[in-house]
């Protein structure tokens, strides 16, 4: 057995700490010990369904012990988990299983009518039994009490991820066992995790993220909380009631924690036992900082950035937060990162160029999709004019990330923008993300801000900012304050209000910027 796999963690959890609570959810909670014991029975019932090694089994349901169970089983044989958003809609989830020919299912009875509208001809499982001739867990439960055994390799691949953008539909990104253990390691050092925390699983277990929760807690012999965040009240009283020492958030979760009127946040001083919040995939504004601060006055706040293509890149240290509050970092453990010009060469400090990812976490590439693979992966030798490649193996691969950055003088990284979201307007090269910093960060009663371009013969490219709030702002007061912080080639050509901006998945909570170009161009 490899000692980069999920296996060989589950079987030194269930040895070294069998009496130890691994799970919690809002019915049941399980010690390491019932985990492994029902880990095997799945992956045992699994194993007998003989399906090719490789073959890919999704999770369609919604967050509970059962789902990290099935997880964990999956992870357990020679098969690749593919979890599927509970949010996702019929058409999309048939997406997914023709993208990657998913051969089993396992789901919940609120999704089987999903499913049952695709008329998707595989395995299916259900966690509870139904009418239906359907195997479920507890009848799995009952009847698989067969010793378990497997061998697992750590570079086999482990998960395939998708994550539905703003336009199209998404390719699956492939992730190894030994991708899940090493980001479990790195992510456990930085942290600092310890034996006695307990995480909160508020992130959906869809992305690596998310995933990397259950990694981190397993390594540690931590507990894992599970939860599903429907309205703030109820995320206070799981760390309260579960006693959660860290919580990983996005963005959107720290929005929704602090902006909704209709209940008292807990006094700070129930809140002092949080240790650590994380955050990555957006921005993060000064309010997020403030309010964090404000209502956890011993959590430690990392402000972390990953890409799709590699697990993560880098982290702000929590003391530099209020130095550096736009800043994403410096490279985590094990990572470099390189940024380079339109000719190769590394840039000056303040000069923008592409975030090249070297070193470890790098994923194996996307399913199916050697194109788009090859336009991300590329040959060390994209950075042959910045290290020096003399006797090093030039098969080595980098990923070239299409975030656009730069350095200061003492090496923090600021991102400016997804290259392709550029605008170019009156011979100037415009951030988006750089104007709607100044929104989020000035102008408090904007909920969420998009910026993007609309073609204009005379000027290239014309600038348009779309908001939402409570209620319209008068144009001249938004154009006020951002006169104050932006240069007049920067300021919006055009400001649209809507009451609510669409997102591209509300478990991303990323506004979908794409949809919203669309409704522009229609009102012009």
């Amino acid at each position: 057995m490899s000692i980069n796999c999920m296996r060989t963690l589950i079987e030194q959890a269930n040895e070294t700490s069998p009496e130890k609570v691994a799970l919690i959810d809002s019915n049941s909670q399980l010690r390491y010990s019932e985990l492994f014991v029902k880990v095997n029975q799945v992956a045992h019932y699994l194993s007998e369904l003989e399906l090719k090694k490789g073959a890919r089994i999704g999770i369609y349901s919604h967050k509970n012990n059962s789902q990290v169970i099935a997880i964990l089983a999956i992870l357990s044989t020679d098969y690749i988990f593919v979890p599927i958003s509970r949010l996702l809609k019929p058409e999309q989830v048939e997406h997914i299983i023709k993208d990657c020919g998913i051969e089993c299912i396992i789901t919940d009875k609120n999704k089987l009518k999903n499913i049952d509208e695709i008329s998707y001809t595989g395995t299916v499982i259900t966690y509870e039994s139904t009418e239906r001739d359907i195997v479920s867990f507890e009848e799995i439960y009952k009847c698989c009490t067969k010793k378990y055994t497997c061998n697992i390799s750590g570079h086999t691949n482990a998960a395939i991820t998708y994550s539905f953008g703003s336009s199209g539909f998404p390719k699956g990104i492939v992730i190894t066992h030994r991708n899940l253990i090493d980001s479990a390691r790195v992510v456990s050092q930085y942290l600092d995790i310890k034996e006695d925390d307990v995480i909160s699983g508020i992130l959906p277990f869809i992305l690596d993220y998310g995933i990397n929760q259950i990694c981190c807690s397993i390594y540690k012999r931590a507990t894992l909380a599970i939860h599903s965040l429907l309205l703030a009240s109820d995320f206070f009283n799981h760390v309260l009631n579960h006693k959660v020492t860290i919580i990983p958030l996005m963005p959107i979760h720290i929005t929704q924690m602090f902006d909704d009127e209709t209940f008292r946040i807990p006094n700070p001083k129930l809140l002092s036992h949080v240790r650590k919040i994380t955050s990555s995939g957006g921005k993060i504004t000064n309010k997020m900082i403030h309010d964090i601060e404000t209502n956890y006055p011993n959590a430690q706040f990392y402000s972390m950035h990953g890409l799709t293509e590699a697990f993560r890149s880098t982290y702000l240290d929590p003391n530099q937060l209020k130095i550096r509050p736009e800043s994403i970092g410096k490279p985590i453990p094990d990572v470099e990162i390189y940024i380079i010009n339109e000719n190769g060469q590394e840039c000056k400090p303040r000069e923008i160029g592409e975030l090249i990812h070297r070193g470890g976490y790098i994923y194996k590439g996307y399913w199916n999709a050697k194109t788009e693979t090859d336009k991300l992966y590329k040959s060390i030798k994209v950075l042959e004019k910045v290290v020096d490649l003399e006797g090093d193996l030039t098969d080595e691969i980098v990923v070239c990330s299409g975030d656009y950055v730069y350095k200061d003088e003492e090496g923090y990284i600021y991102f400016v923008s997804r290259k392709d979201d550029m605008i170019k307007s009156r011979g100037f090269r415009i951030s988006p993300y750089e104007i709607e910093s100044v929104v989020n960060n000035n102008i408090p009663h904007i909920k969420d801000c998009a910026v993007f371009s609309i073609d204009n013969e005379k000027i290239e490219e014309e600038i348009v900012m779309v908001y939402s709030a409570s209620k319209e702002i008068p144009k001249n007061e938004i154009l006020f304050e951002l006169k104050k912080h932006l240069p007049n080639h920067m300021i919006p050509a055009m400001i649209v209000y809507k009451e609510n901006l669409p997102l591209t998945s509300p478990s991303q909570g990323k506004v979908d910027k794409e949809a919203i170009k669309k409704v522009v161009l229609e009102i012009l």
